[in-house]
This record gives structure tokens, sequence and C-alpha cells, in this order.
């Protein structure tokens, strides 16, 4: 007992080991926040020019302000990093300089947007891996990041907000924060942030309000933020504990334990930790303790363990097997390491007599819980588990022969060099002859051969070597002493020898199953595609219990086949029947199930929380039963694996349709709105110039002459948002297919300006096209359309008299042409949609109406054409840039040098 206090005072290696690590690193401080706009940057600021008062080295590394006035008042008195320049699709890109940061060398840097993904060409491609490299050196980080960015959020978040997250940060990144500061905003006080401009410009803010920021997605957003934060101190407070070796458990959050064991009455406790986890709103964990007696257990107990940490699971909580001999000790000792407040165990079903004579767990567990509550449950035979509907093969059973035989060849090797040893030696010393046979028969096969070897020994060294020689009879009283005792030694021996030697079967056997489970998860993880993951699913289950594997999914009120191992396996009429009746009632059906018994495979439903999301279906060449239970309990964990993996790539394809479904209905709500507004103003003017032409007589020709241009422009008009539409329908249907040959791009330039004279008349326009410029492969057609749309575009936006500046020169291998205006530019929000389907550019409402296609029209003919199309503001005053670049052919210089 002495000893057992003295390792349970031990520090905990793992806790000193993290602590350790954390030393020769920086101290990492995350600012975390349930929606952008919660003032995450600001309240970073506001820390730093603390900790800059207090004398630290503080440098910004990148902070992205938003053109929020308040958050940009505080980078006043920072030094700042100036930022990387890359080019990224002929755009610059600017990227946090991480060598300049770590040359610099500060004792603490800020860093924004943690999930950002860095441009191509960056030391890393995410910006959470720039602030490792920064923590390994030894530098303080504080950064920002909001809670949908969590990977392990991901499609929490996106089934509560119908929006996916791309940018995502590894849980573990997070775990690792010394700190993590909760920035946190009512949805009330959020909202109104958002109507006065605070977040993002008015429009914007009025679309965000309508989908994403809408008061039910920022609560729940906001428990998500809260309570992954409350894990994350709940888990630093657990490792204080065990670095400090500080027993437990400390009241500063409640944590509940449930002890299973193989009693029917198990799944009650488990269902009772459920209520009191759910009545304290804290964790539980069902514990099992695996102690040699557990190769002793009837496969029925067994399959009660398995069945109460599986049911353990699917209510919410972790279920968690460790190997032990004392049970209450290691019951006390796992709730005290890990601060468990409750502690939640069975009412001991043995007599009185029995609880004296032998003791009694539960009274043991109650008297060295210290200040742990312990609930002792009776519970009742209703509330378990249910038995098996699967009948199950039988393991092998019965006595092996071999283990005794060979117990036996022992003795006699033992007997021999007895024989030759009691010439030289006394015969109180040949009995360690005999006393190494009993070791190796336990430790090569447990107790019974060591037992039965023990007796045998016995026997032998007494028949042998304990005068009258050759007699079981004892003459002298000292010998029968010295031999009682021989018996208790090699008894003793025994029992603890064959206990380790259970011990490390039971080890060896749950790593076994543990890295296959943990390799087939991993395995699942990396799945993307339904049809992949079924695949995956089917062979992992078939190599594992050799077994033959269909699996079926739901389709349209039917279930269908979608994956077999062995790949051409088919499904016959009774199978088809049994499967759909074991997804109809979420119960096992087929073979050596109680319903339709006749089928060739045993069906079983593969269920998640929300219920069943598939049927696998399993057969064999062995006559009766298919799976032992232990193979049947290994069906279920793989099962269960793959369920949820399922689950997961349907809940992403809900996502995606919805989200399809939503850009579906607002691309139709913009065509509606573009139709009833770009039809009908053309048609205004015309039928107003015609009425006008009618009815008044006595017009003079300048007036006739004026509606007759209203007319023609009009008509024109109308006429081109015609043909943008029949080009959006002939991009979208693939009819598109470019006529490419060599063309001289300063000739479609031409070509273009005087089809687009009357729309620029009202503007100067400027041509700076290089004279070496080399004969691109285009459509000469298309790329003179991308061309008067980009000139249609820039006269809307720009005012008259302003410049619109054509230029054109090579780059490397590419021709890059521009169309520059001196418009108000755009957006910086815009900037990503710009080139969307009936998506435009919120601006003054002087422009000129459009139908939001012209620009989409753009990148799918320069697409087409294998070229690209960018778009940014000026840097050398307001206004727009439109970038086309055109590969350059691999035989343009030869052209150039015929020419």
């Amino acid at each position: 007992m002495s000893d057992q206090n003295t390792k349970d005072k031990r520090p905990s290696p793992e806790a000193l080991l993290e602590a350790a690590s954390r030393e020769t690193r920086g101290h990492l401080k995350v600012f975390l926040g349930a929606a952008p706009g919660v003032g995450k940057t600001y309240e970073m600021l506001l820390s730093a020019a603390a900790r800059k008062r207090e004398g630290i080295d503080v440098i910004i590394g990148v902070v992205e302000t938003h053109g929020r006035a308040e958050t940009e008042a505080l980078l006043k008195g920072f030094e700042i990093v100036p930022r990387r320049r890359t080019d990224y699709k002929g755009r610059a890109v600017e990227e946090m300089d991480l060598d300049a940061v770590l040359a610099r060398a500060p004792q603490l840097v800020l860093v924004d947007e943690l999930a950002h993904t860095n441009a191509p060409g960056s030391r890393h491609p995410k910006r959470y891996m720039d602030v490792d490299d920064l923590l390994a050196a030894g530098i303080d980080v504080y950064t920002t990041v909001n809670i949908q960015h969590l990977e392990s959020l991901n499609d929490v978040v996106a089934q509560i907000t119908r929006i996916r997250v791309r940018e995502t940060v590894p849980d573990a990144f997070i775990d690792r924060a010394d700190e993590i500061e909760v920035i946190d905003l009512t949805p009330g006080d959020l909202i109104q942030r958002l109507k006065e401009g605070k977040v993002y410009v008015p429009k914007t803010a009025e679309r965000a309000l309508n989908h994403y920021f809408s008061p039910g997605n920022l609560t729940a957003l906001r428990e998500l933020a809260l309570r992954r934060t409350a894990q994350r101190v709940d888990q630093q407070l657990l490792t204080h504990m065990q670095a400090h070796a500080i027993s437990g458990p400390w009241a500063a959050g409640d944590r509940v334990l449930v002890v299973v064991n193989e009693h029917p009455k198990a799944a009650a406790l488990v269902r009772y930790a459920r209520r009191l986890a759910e009545r304290l709103r804290t964790p539980w964990v069902a514990l099992y303790v695996e102690t040699p007696r557990a190769l002793r257990l009837t496969e029925a107990e067994r399959d009660r363990v398995a069945d109460a940490l599986r049911l353990a699971e699917k209510l919410g909580g972790e279920a968690v097997t460790i190997p032990g001999s004392g049970l209450a000790q290691e019951i006390i000792g796992y709730a005290e390491t890990n601060n468990f407040s409750h502690l939640v165990i069975g009412k001991s079903q043995r007599s009185r007599l029995h609880e004296l004579l032998f003791g009694s767990v539960t009274y043991d567990i109650v008297r060295g819980a210290g200040h742990i509550a312990v609930h002792v449950i009776a519970g009742a035979e209703r509330d378990a588990l249910p038995g098996k509907t699967v009948a199950t093969r039988d393991a092998a059973t019965g006595i092996e022969l071999q283990p005794y035989l060979v117990s036996i060849g022992l003795i006699a090797v033992a007997l021999a060099f007895g024989l030759m040893l009691a010439q030289y030696l006394d015969v109180d010393n040949v009995a360690l002859v005999f006393l190494t046979a009993v070791l190796v028969s336990a430790v090569a096969y447990g107790l019974l051969p060591a037992l039965f070897t023990s007796v045998v020994s016995v026997l032998t060294f007494n028949f042998f070597f304990i005068h009258p020689l050759h007699t079981f009879t004892i003459s002298d009283p000292e010998n029968v002493v010295a031999l009682f005792f021989f018996f208790v030694v090699a008894l003793i021996a025994s029992n603890l020898t064959a206990n380790v030697r259970s011990q490390a079967m039971v080890a060896r056997r749950r790593a076994k199953t543990t890295e296959d489970l943990y390799l087939f998860s991993r395995k699942l993880a990396g799945i993307a595609t339904l049809d992949d993951l079924l695949w995956a699913t089917a062979s992992q289950v078939a190599s594992m219990l050799k077994v033959r594997v269909v699996l079926f999914l739901p389709d349209d009120g039917a279930i269908t086949l979608r994956a077999a191992w062995p790949p051409e396996d088919v499904a016959e009429e009774a199978d088809l029947a049994a499967a759909k009746w074991s997804w109809e009632n979420n119960r096992p059906a087929g073979r050596g199930a109680d319903t339709l018994p006749g089928a060739q495979r045993l069906f079983l439903p593969m269920r998640t929380g929300r219920g069943a999301v598939a049927v696998i279906g399993i057969d064999s060449d062995k006559a009766g039963a298919i799976l032992t239970p232990d193979q049947r309990r290994l069906l279920d964990a793989l099962t269960d694996q793959a369920a949820l993996a399922i689950e997961r790539v349907n809940l992403a394809e809900d996502v995606d349709r919805a989200k399809r479904a939503a850009e579906k209905d607002q691309l139709r709500s913009a065509l509606l709105t573009s139709i009833s507004h770009d039809l009908r103003t053309p048609l205004a003017s015309i039928l107003g110039a015609a009425s006008s032409l009618g009815t008044l007589s006595g017009l003079e020709e300048a007036d006739k002459a004026g509606l007759l241009s209203t007319i023609q422009e009009e008509a024109e008009r109308l006429n081109r948002f015609i043909a943008n539409l029949l080009d959006m329908t002939r991009l979208e249907s693939g009819a598109v297919v470019p006529n490419m040959s060599l063309h001289d791009i300063s000739e479609v330039v031409g070509t273009a300006l005087r089809r687009a004279d009357k729309i620029l008349s009202s503007h100067r326009i400027e041509t700076k096209i290089a004279a070496d410029l080399p004969m691109v492969n285009l459509d000469a057609v298309l790329f003179e359309q991308v061309l008067f749309n980009l000139l249609d575009n820039a006269a809307k936006y720009a005012p008259p008299n302003s410049a619109i500046r054509i230029q054109a020169w090579r780059d490397g291998n590419m021709v890059r042409l521009q169309i520059l205006d001196e418009g108000e530019g755009i957006p910086a929000d815009d900037l990503n949609r710009i080139f969307d389907k009936f998506y435009r550019a919120r601006k003054s409402d002087s422009q000129r109406a459009g139908t939001g296609l012209g620009l989409a029209i753009c990148r799918g003919f320069v697409e087409a054409m294998d070229g690209s199309i960018d778009v940014a503001n000026r840097s050398d005053r307001p206004g727009a840039v439109f970038t086309i670049a055109i590969p350059v052919p691999e035989d343009a210089g030869k052209l150039d040098t015929v020419a």
C-alpha cells in the first residue's frame, strides 16, 4: 500500500514532459471569437499596448484592420514589419514576412487571422505554420481566430450556418495555446455593430444580417466558443494537477465517472451517469478495469461489457478501458488523476458473509474516495441491455492436451537435472529445479497447466528425492513441512506468473485491436467521397474478419447495393429482402438472426446518434453462425466508425446541396430582377420615342433624328442584353468551342474600339500597345466580345471626360493586356465576386444599368481560350484595372523571324 501511495504522489511523466517542452518555446495567446466583428483584433492590440507599456519589445507581423477606424487608431506606436509582396495571377499579394520577423527577434509579435491561407510561394501554405516557427524560435505570439475555423467544428458550423468554411486550423494547434481569451459579444450587440457599419459596409452588412449573422446562428456559435474554451481550461487544470502530483478532485468543475463491469445492470449505471452529467452539464466517462479475471469471463459477460461501453459512446460519453489488478485502487487512482468529482458504481450483489470474508469493492471505493462524491446505484433488471439478437459462433472451448503434455515433459527434464544435482547438492536445492518447471509452465500456458505442474512436481519430488525413496510415504515430519511449503510456494509462484501472463495477453490483444481501429479511422479521415469510403469499409471488414461484405445505402425510398468485397459479389432476392427489413426496422436480419434466418448473409444496421445510415451484410463459407463474440464486438467497432464517416460525408453533401440551392435561388432572383429592369428600361425608351414620332406632328428634323437615335441606341442596348444571356447559356452548356488561330492583338483591339465607339463617346481613349508583341492563338470573335464587355463596363463606372487606357506588353511566355479606368474602383469585398453571374458591384445610383453577366462572360470566354483574367484596383489613382493574360505559342519566335 505504501508503494501504491508513493506512486500516486509522483508527478505524471507526460505532464512533466509537456511542461518542459513549453519552457523552450514561445508563449501563445489566442483571442477566440464566435463570429467576425466581435473585436478580436481590437482586444489583441489593447493587450499588446499594455505589454508594450511594461517594457516588452512588441512588433506587428500582420494585422488586418478591414478599414475600421477605431482599430487603425490602435496601430499607432507599434513597429510594423513591412509585408512581403508576391505576384499571384498577375496581382500583387501581401503576406507576413516570416523571415524578417525571425531576424528581428522581438519578445512578442502580433499575427492576425491565424487560419489565413498564404499565397503560393510562401514558406508555409498556412499562417498557423508560420506562427509555429515563431514559437519554436522562442518568440511569444498573440493571434486571433474565429470558432468556425477549428477543424473539429467545421461540420458543426456548416450545419448551423449552411456555410462551409474552407480555411481551418487543427485543434491540436489550439490545444497547445498557453492562454485562450474569449472575445464575447451578445448577438444583439454584434447585430447593432453591423447595422452601424462597424463590421462591414452597409450593403454587405445587410446581406450578412439576412444569412450568416442571424440571432440563432450567433447564439449557437457563441455557445460553441464558450464550450470549446471551457474544455481547454479544464485540460490545463488537469495537466497542472498531474505535473505537480496534486491528488484530485479540485472542485473547479464537475466531471462524472461511471464504472461498468460484466453485470447485467451495467446499462442502468451508464444511463444514470448520462442523466447526472446532463443535469450538471459536464463531460462524463465510462470506465472498465480489465483485470486478469477478464480472460475467464464468459462470452455473454464480455458482450455485456462491450455493449455497456458502446452505449456510453452513443449517449455522448467517452469509453475508457485500463488494465489493472486491484479494482478499488485502480478506479480511485484514475478518478483522482483525472479530476473526477462524481463516481457512479453499482451496488454489490454479494451476501454480507461473502463481503466479510473476501471484502467488498464497493465498500473499498466508498472508503477510499476522499472528496469524490460516490453514487451507489442499485439499478433494475428492466434497465439491462437486451440480449443479443444475432447468434454467434462459440469460441474454441474444451481442454487442450498440449500444455499438459509439455508440462509433463518439463517435469521430466527437471527430474533428470535433479537426479544429477542430487549427487552433489542437498535435496532442498533440487526443489528449485522443479519450481523452475512450474514457472516455465505458467509463463507459457497459464494458470491451470501451472497448477497441474505444481501438483505433479510435488508428487515427483516426493517419490524420487524424499526418503523412503520410490514411495509416496514420508517418514520424517520435517520433510512433510518442507514439502508442504514447497507446494505453497509453487502455487503462489504459478498464480503470480499466470496473472502476469494474462495481463500481457490482454494488453497485446487490446493493442492489436486499437492499432487496427486507429489505422482504419485514419484511412476514413482521409476519404472525401462516399464511394471511396464504402469501398474502404468493405475491404477493411473483409480483411479483418475474413468474411465477404456487401454494403447497402438508402436511395429514393429503397436500399441499393453500393459496395461489395470481393467487388464481383451480388445480392440474391432473399438477401435484398433481409437487408430491406434490417434497414426499415433498425434491427439485425438474415443468417443467424431471429428474422429471415434463411438468407445467405447476416445484415446489420450501421447506426449513429441520428439513426441508421447504411446496412452491412456479411457471410462466409463456414457452417452455422458467422462470427465469434469477439469478432462481433470488433465488427461493432468497425461499423460504428464507418457509420460516423458516412454521416460526415452525407452532412457535407447536404450542406453543399443547400448551398447550391441557395445559389440557384439567388441566381433566379437576380435573373428576374435583371430582366424586369434591363428589358423594361430600353423597351420603355423605345416605346416612348416611337409614340412621340407617331402622335406628335410638326416635329423638327433635329427632334425626329434625336428620337430615332434613341430608338436605335436602346435597341442596340437590348440586343446586347439578349446576346449576353445567349452567350452565358452557351458557356454553361459547354457549347462554346473557340475557333483558335494566330491573331495580332492590336488589330482585335482596334475592331473592339470601333464597335464600342458610341458607348465610349464621352471618354478619352488612350492606347499603349507594344510594337514587338508576338501573334497569339485566340478566337478573334470571342476576344473582341471580351474587350467590348470590358470597355462597356469601364464606360459605365468611369465619370464622363475621364480616360480609359488600353495597354499590352509581353511578360515572359504570356501577353498581358490591361484596361484601366478612372472610376471609384471596386470595393474590396467585391473583388472576389466581380466575375460571378448577375453580380454587380455596389456603386452610386447614377450608374448605367447592367445585367451582371458581362464580366462573367469575359471570364468564361478567356478561360475557354486557355487564358486568365483578373481584376484589381489601381495603385496610382482611383480606378479599376482588368488584366487579361494569353499564353504565347511555343513557335512564336519562329513566326516573328519569318515575318
